[in-house]
């Protein structure tokens, strides 16, 4: 079956499965080419006829990222499949035209360099089947999407994000979603976008609640450390650093200069390196979005926050660098982070890898976590809900655990899908635990239709955090 739904910008053919309807590589924005892709998101010009909404958008211009043995093609999905017109989301729905549902709108991660929507990680179904409209979509990565220059409006990425929030406010209902009810989540990168939108004037009244799954509340880039990494990516590129400059170069060059600027030390006066070198492209602001809360929508909107407790073994089991880190490797970290990002975690475990994991997943996560946590909850008054996620997964023979991303099969209730079982699998070999995706996937389905998880809110004299 193939049903038909009408946009604002034109028809699009979907279809229909025995879990609901879906929809594919709608476009919420025209296609950034050439120097529009240092512009604003711009609306669709639409289309005439009836548009195929049954094959997988084009991807922003990324990388090929690996990570080592762990396999996350279903995480990262299938890389860079090119095409201009990739601003685009996949609508999940249990039925269009028909009721007024709930809305999830969810930000893929992917350290702001890789991704999209349509990974196979982020399937819609169990959300359709428990009456949920789930949309996921699309943003400018790396250079087009984040660097910073003179002439281009900051976090193109971002405001392709708000682009796609208003979309959503316009076209929604007509895929059977309520307008008026829509939470927007992310995880990694997308959770920090969702945190800057907490804190964006801009995106007032275009979201209700918010999720952030292991994002960070204070991972913005200053704009004197996004100074110097557009310096270095001029000199790599050898041109001036413009947006008439920048709009002739094409995409192939920008994807291949990010391993030139992925050394680059950020550490400044006042600002340690807020993705720890994992990236050098993220938000750029002048605050951070945990200290800015007040400026966007944040106290009219609940919020669920967490983190994994093994989130730093992601980025040293797959690598083999768990087992081979030392205590000069630990001092390292500890020295680029700062001793205020680290903690007590550099000193937690009993092993060089364990502390060196801790401080990664404190500095990247938790830290940023915990501020935004508290911050919310001071500014919303009984809006906030913490959750913090423990199961650890068998994959490289038992020790990936915890890590980053490991939650996610469990929130959309995939966990059971072969594709992510195996040694080198997200899961590991062995079956999921009977009843936690139950269990977290209903949490959040809980949470879309009326703010409420299933446990107390959190407050700062009484900090209730739900373990997974």
């Amino acid at each position: 079956m193939h049903p038909i739904v009408e946009t604002a910008a034109g028809a699009v053919r979907g279809r229909r499965g025995e879990a609901g309807e879906r929809y594919r590589a709608i476009p919420y924005a025209a296609p950034p080419a050439g120097a529009g892709r240092f512009a604003p998101p711009v609306p669709h010009p639409g289309w005439s006829g009836i548009r195929d909404a049954t094959r997988p958008s084009p991807t922003a211009p990324q990388p090929v990222r690996a990570f080592g043995r762990l396999d996350l093609t279903p995480y990262f999905g299938p890389g860079w499949v090119r095409g201009e017109e990739y601003l685009t989301v996949d609508v999940t729905t249990p039925a269009a035209r028909a009721g007024s549902r709930p809305v999830l709108v969810f930000v893929h991660g992917g350290g702001f360099v890789t991704g999209t929507g349509g990974a196979a990680l982020y399937d819609g179904r169990s959300f359709a089947r428990d009456g949920i409209v789930l949309v996921t979509l699309n943003y400018r990565l790396g250079v087009p999407g984040f660097l910073d220059l003179d002439g281009a409006p900051a976090n193109r990425g971002l405001l392709d994000v708000l682009a796609a929030l208003t979309w959503v406010r316009d076209s929604i209902a007509a895929f059977g979603g309520d307008p008026a009810n829509v939470t927007l989540a992310g995880q990694s990168a997308g959770a920090t976008l969702v945190g800057a939108l907490l804190a964006t004037r801009d995106a007032k009244g275009l979201f209700r609640r918010a999720i952030v799954q292991s994002g960070s509340g204070t991972g913005a880039f200053t704009p004197e450390q996004a100074r110097r990494v557009t310096a270095a990516a001029a000199a790599a590129l050898d041109v001036e650093p413009t947006v008439a400059a920048f709009g002739a170069v094409p995409d192939e060059r920008f994807v291949g200069v990010l391993p030139a600027l992925s050394g680059l030390d950020l550490r400044t006066a006042t600002a340690t390196d807020p993705l720890v070198g994992l990236s050098p492209l993220g938000p750029v602001l002048d605050t951070q979005p945990a200290d800015a809360l007040a400026d966007g929508p944040a106290a009219d909107v609940d919020l669920l926050i967490g983190t994994n407790s093994e989130e730093g073994h992601l980025y040293l089991v797959p690598q083999g660098a768990f087992e081979t880190s030392t205590d000069a490797d630990v001092e390292a970290l500890v020295a680029r982070v700062g001793e205020h990002r680290a903690g007590a975690a550099w000193s937690g475990g009993s092993t060089p890898g364990e502390r060196r994991s801790a401080v990664l997943g404190r500095a990247l996560f938790g830290a940023g976590t915990a501020r935004m946590t508290d911050a919310h909850a001071r500014l919303s008054g009984g809006r906030t809900h913490a959750y913090s996620f423990r199961h650890r997964s068998g994959a490289l023979d038992g020790r990936l655990g915890a890590a980053h991303t490991v939650e996610l099969p469990f929130v959309f209730d995939v966990a059971d899908e072969p594709w992510l079982h195996g040694d080198t699998g997200l899961l590991g070999p062995g079956p999921a635990p009977a009843g936690l995706a139950d269990r977290m996937h209903g949490a959040w389905v809980a949470f879309a239709r009326t703010g409420d998880p299933g446990w107390p809110a959190y407050e700062p004299a009484r900090p209730v955090t739900r373990t997974f």
